[in-house]
């Protein structure tokens, strides 16, 4: 209907074993994100609080990409299976309490805000360690790795530096807390997913490049 299945699995087919494929679903309609599961996605990312809502659907796993607010958390936790924009010790403290009203461990990965632009969430790559040691206090949110978005600039090298500052800081937090509990780095969209590959992504969130360009958005 929407979708070139044999393109999209033939993509599929030249992710390496180890990488974890977020499709990202945000403005596509549900309609779309049934074809893309038809055609072999199995987890979708949503920005949107009030998106992830109106499309979800039990039988798919569902990841929160874009910047939470806390007085959304109480919709998303009960929807999710990751959460990958902790920003904040704030929002750390409300997953907590909705968490523990379910019963529910969240994983979570922490948002960095690696090439410190200032319309960006997320904290810097300086604060990592201090933030995730003070995330041990909480005892539903479960922290296993950093996510990032690459800058929005055209040189490659720029963003490749980017992606190895992330790598080198993910191996140093498998070294403190272990691979088993430090298992994700989320990098890489649809424009920059091959640099993030090259420098140790084991989870990619791509939209465009296996959704199209939203021609069938919900408005």
């Amino acid at each position: 209907m929407y979708m070139d299945q044999a393109k999209v699995q033939a993509m599929l087919a030249t992710l390496p074993e180890n990488v974890t494929l977020v499709t990202v679903s945000k403005m596509h309609a549900k309609a779309e994100i049934d074809e893309a599961y038809r055609c072999g996605c199995r987890i979708f990312g949503e920005n949107r609080v009030q998106e992830l809502c109106e499309k979800y659907d039990p039988r798919y796993v569902w990841h929160m990409i874009g910047h939470l607010q806390r007085n959304k958390v109480k919709d998303v936790v009960e929807r999710v299976a990751m959460i990958q924009s902790l920003d904040s010790l704030a929002l750390a403290k409300e997953i907590e309490k909705q968490c523990a009203k379910r019963d529910k461990i969240m994983p979570v990965l922490v948002e960095v805000n690696i090439s410190r632009e200032t319309a960006k969430s997320g904290i810097l790559l300086a604060e990592v360690f201090d933030f995730i040691r003070a995330c041990q206090v909480f005892a539903h949110v479960d922290v296993q790795g950093l996510m990032c978005v690459g800058p929005h600039v055209e040189e490659e090298a720029l963003i490749a530096a980017c992606f190895a500052q992330m790598h080198d800081c993910f191996l140093a937090l498998q070294q403190e807390y272990g691979v088993d509990q430090i298992r994700y780095l989320s990098m890489g969209m649809s424009g920059d997913y091959h640099i993030a590959l090259a420098h140790g992504a084991n989870m990619i969130r791509l939209g465009s490049i296996l959704m199209g360009e939203r021609a069938y958005a919900k408005k």
